[in-house]
């Protein structure tokens, strides 16, 4: 009842900027933090940054200065914009967001389907 949908990834190439989306819809009551996730081709899944319901930030060390995590939260979407692409930026990426639903009154996380950003060099 719940879904999350991404958009805006895309080829770029190195030095350049994208901006994700991800839009969260359903039965939703009240939404908690929010992230981005990636995860390369042979590598394991990775936390790029989050983003709580009042504004506080985290980065992976990777993407310090480059990144910026922001939401809006009437629209229940948290973005990502990316600037100074790096082609190790190169990934498929994931939201994710921890949600109350307003079917259940229960928390849980949920993930979209993710977005591939490719980045050539």
């Amino acid at each position: 009842q719940v879904q999350l949908v991404e958009s805006g990834g895309g080829l770029v190439q190195a030095g350049g900027s994208l901006r994700l989306s991800c839009a969260a819809s359903g039965s939703i009551f009240n939404i908690n933090t929010m992230y981005w996730y990636r995860q390369a081709p042979g590598k394991q899944r990775e936390l790029v940054a989050g983003i709580t319901s009042s504004g506080d930030t985290n980065y992976a060390d990777s993407v310090k200065g480059r990144f910026t995590i922001s939401r809006e939260n009437a629209k229940n979407t948290v973005y990502l914009q990316m600037n100074s692409l790096k082609p190790e930026d190169t990934a498929v990426y994931y939201c994710k967001a921890r949600i109350r639903s307003s079917y259940t009154a229960l928390w849980g996380d949920y993930w979209g389907q993710g977005t591939q950003v490719t980045v050539s060099s």
